[in-house]
């Protein structure tokens, strides 16, 4: 059966404009043959540590069943474990928030080259529809995702980790679904099939003409620029794709992983600000400092040739990390005070330098702020709003431009290769600890020049203040090399989370 098609490099994509194709998605769509990892994140997000863990050490069995028993069950096996008791809202958060991201960094490249350049777009999967869905409508134009379908208990909202009838898609199963939806007349079937295994061939012949992608393990993903819709929001707390080995690191490290956060944190609050650069860099966090570092306000005399400090110096901070405003003092060697928009209390009490809260009330914030400026206090805040973990910079507020005469924009960047720091669905009190946990975290901050006066819209200047953060945000953007955007903080929410990130109970915004 394997000779009667041909391989999707002798796929033409000329006159495709208004046909139909249909694809698998492990190792078709994907380069990956395996939906292992997608499944552990699943398990990892929506599940915690310990149903990520029964994953990983049933995946022996499962692997068995697949390829030694049948496909069909070695599937199901990994749907019960994943699902089983998850409430479908999470499962769908999951999906929407946190797949998108690894689902993209594996597009098959050959595969995209014929799968874009057709109207109409089907996928066939023997995934749960309700995990694949949001990435291959939103990212890959798909019309409609032919999945199969979890079973959802009616009281309870749970999965029950049962798959309904028909059960898991494979073979047969996927050419009745393909039938049922395009119907049995040979001239109303797709007019491509692109399938990757045997039990792929079954609906594959049911196509006009059939491809296969063959098994191969150095074929290139597909560019980010080259997806209808980049990636500029994502959250979850893994960096690299699951993959059991990878799988395996994480879930041994944690524990370890936890314990050094745990030291890390306590000495931010114990040793002086002005040693942290060196104590961190012993518990391995390297901070790398660029730019000229402004010296602290230096006190003046007033009328009554009394000492007063003056103005003082207001840093405005790209936002990728809570640790933003903590690198910052690390990096001036002096505790400088940072605003924030309702971050959790547990981290309100591990800052190791004083948190001022704000309310998003724009005259009373600005007053707080004015207040602790004149007072000669520097002050450190995040025109975002929220952070972003792509090389994207989020809409600046203008209101940090009518605080001070003296702004300085600082750019950071931080490389993490195990766990992220932020959240916009998780549990946001563990921020610190997931930040931490990375056994060994880069962050490097670059200071510019402070802006000159006139630019500075509290001064009278000749620019509005919509003018000036515009400024400020495109040359922080070019000290990184990333990309100037529009969205702001209630954009994210929207899209991670399905609200505008307000605390419920109170009228404060997380970050």
């Amino acid at each position: 059966m394997e000779d009667v098609f041909e391989v999707i490099e002798n796929c033409s994509t000329e006159g495709r404009e208004h046909q139909t194709v249909v694809a698998d998605l492990d190792g078709t769509l994907l380069r990956s043959r395996s939906s292992f990892p997608y499944f552990f994140l699943v398990a990892f997000e929506a599940g915690g540590y310990f149903r990520a863990a029964a994953l990983l050490f049933v995946a022996p069995l499962i692997w068995f069943l697949y390829h030694l028993v049948s496909e069909g069950a070695g599937i199901e096996l990994m749907i019960y474990i994943t699902f089983v008791g998850l409430r479908v809202k999470d499962i769908e958060g999951v999906a929407r928030a946190v797949l998108p991201k690894f689902y993209t960094e594996d597009i098959h490249s050959h595969t995209w080259r014929v799968f874009s350049s057709f109207d109409k777009r089907y996928l066939l999967t023997a995934n749960p529809r309700i995990m694949v869905e949001p990435f291959a409508k939103d990212f890959m134009g798909v019309d409609e995702v032919l999945g199969s379908e979890i079973e959802v208990s009616p009281t309870t909202g749970r999965a029950t980790g049962f798959v309904l009838p028909p059960g898991v898609l494979v073979g047969v199963r996927k050419e009745k679904r393909l039938k049922k939806v395009f119907g049995y007349e040979a001239e109303a079937a797709p007019d491509v099939g692109l399938g990757d295994r045997p039990t792929d061939y079954p609906f594959m012949s049911l196509c006009k003409e059939g491809y296969i992608v063959p098994a191969a393990t150095k074929v290139e993903a597909v560019k980010k620029h080259e997806l209808p819709k980049p990636i500029v929001f994502h959250d979850g707390r893994l960096v690299q794709r699951p993959t059991p080995g990878n799988a395996l690191i994480v879930l041994l490290w944690m524990p370890l992983g936890f314990l050094l956060a745990l030291v890390r944190l306590a000495v931010g609050k114990i040793f002086p600000v002005s040693i942290l650069y060196d104590v961190y860099a012993l518990l391995g966090i390297k901070i790398i400092v660029k730019g000229t570092l402004p010296q602290a306000p230096v006190p003046q005399k007033n009328k009554n040739n009394s000492s007063t400090s003056g103005e003082g110096i207001l840093f405005a901070c790209t936002h990728r990390t809570l640790l933003d405003p903590v690198i910052v003092s690390v990096a001036l060697r002096r505790r400088v005070p940072a605003v924030t928009y309702s971050i959790s209390r547990i981290s309100e009490l591990l800052s190791p330098m004083k948190t001022v809260a704000l309310c998003r009330d724009r005259e009373k914030d600005a007053t707080i702020m004015r207040k602790i400026l004149e007072s000669g206090s520097d002050l450190t805040l995040c025109p975002e709003g929220t952070t972003c973990r792509e090389p994207y910079l989020l809409r600046f507020s203008a209101l940090f431009t009518e605080l001070s005469d003296r702004i300085v924009p600082v750019a950071t960047l931080n490389k993490a290769k195990m766990f992220h720091g932020t959240t916009a669905r998780g549990n946001k009190a563990m921020d610190p600890f997931f930040i931490y946990m990375n056994p060994r975290p880069v962050y490097e901050i670059t200071f510019l020049r402070e802006l000159p006066r006139e630019l500075s819209s509290s001064s009278g200047g000749s620019k509005s203040a919509i003018e000036v953060a515009n400024r400020v945000q495109k040359l922080l953007a070019s000290t990184l090399g990333f990309q100037c955007t529009q969205f702001t903080r209630k954009d994210k929410y929207q899209m991670l989370a399905g609200n505008d990130g307000t605390v419920v109970g109170r009228r404060r915004y997380q970050i």
